[in-house]
This record gives structure tokens, sequence and C-alpha cells, in this order.
């Protein structure tokens, strides 16, 4: 079996997911989360063999962002437009809580505050999500989305139903957030 290339889809799929898992172990209700993709092979020299793994990205998670910073704000949205990398990091991965909205609801909404659709949210109006959007500079990208289990689903599921990670096709939906990213590395 060959090494993979750290610019395929299939490493960035690999580093999205272990990404989902790191924030996932965090649990809930957290602030956005940015993180470094660098290839493994870079860290060889400076890291212990026993640390590297054979993954062809390796995720390192960035200092938390300043506070007041939530996921889906134009405070985060000018974060990102105000972050660049050192050379070396080749992608990145943003993790982020949204509330998701059905169509049939989008009326419902329309117009209200934040803390208001929040009280919305309880699966049938908005449903509260992590976005994950991660990209590769000059190459692929992927968004995923994770909606967060009610406490219907939960009590239905079973006692370890919250280890359980759903994860859904968000392609199309965060594009604003894929050319942001792309953007953090217009500088390098």
């Amino acid at each position: 079996m060959g090494t993979l290339d750290h610019t395929t889809q299939q490493a960035l799929n690999r580093a999205v997911r272990e990404t989902v898992e790191y924030v996932h172990a965090e649990g809930w209700d957290r602030s956005p989360s940015l993180f470094a993709l660098v290839p493994t092979a870079a860290l060889a020299d400076a890291l212990d063999s026993d640390v590297l793994d054979s993954s062809p990205l390796t995720v390192i998670a960035q200092d938390p962002l300043p506070e007041g910073i939530d996921g889906g704000s134009p405070e985060l949205a000018d974060f990102i437009a105000r972050t660049s990398w050192p050379s070396g990091v080749v992608g990145a991965v943003l993790a982020q809580e949204v509330l998701i909205v059905s169509p049939e609801h989008e009326e419902i909404i329309d117009g209200a505050s934040l803390d208001e659709i929040r009280a919305h949210a309880n699966g049938r109006v908005a449903r509260q999500a992590r976005l994950f959007t991660g990209v590769i500079s000059d190459g692929p990208n992927l968004t995923l989305i994770q909606p967060r289990p009610t406490e219907a689903e939960l009590e239905a599921a079973g006692p370890f139903a919250e280890d359980d990670i759903e994860l859904r096709d968000g392609a199309g939906l965060a594009s604003g957030v894929t050319h942001a990213l792309y953007g953090t590395f217009d500088a390098n």
C-alpha cells in the first residue's frame, strides 16, 4: 500500500474526520475551533516517530479564538479574513456550531434575533449542528454537518448514544466559509 499524497481528497477526508472526532470529544456548546493541516512527512524530523502515524496530514489545533466569536457570526468571518498561515501549512479546518433551519420554517425566523432562533431550536424549526469545513490550499475541499441529537433521540438510542457521530454531506452549504478558508492561503 503506497503513501497518500497530502493534497488528495482522501487525505483531506481523513484529516477532517480526525477533527470531527477531536471536537466531538470536547462536547457541545463550544466556540468555533480552527485547525492547521501540515504534511506529516514535514514533521518527521521534529517529532518522535512514535507520535506520528501513517496519515498524510497532521491536524494541529490552534489557540482558542477570542471570546465573543460565535459560529456563523460576522465576528468569525472577520477573524478568518484576517488569518494567514506560515509556510508548511497546506490546509485548514474550521469547526463551528450553527443552527440549521429547514426551508419550510425560514419565514418563522426571518428578522428574528439569534436568541429567538435558539429558542426555536427544538429539532423542528431549527436544529443545532456542527459545521466542519476543510480545505487544502490549491486543492480539494470538504464540508460536513453533524446534527446535534435531540434529547428524545438520545433517550431512544440508549446510554451510549452521545458517543455516536452522525455526519452528513454539506457540499454547497458553506461556500462562503470555504472561500474564506482558501483566502487564508493567499499570502503564502
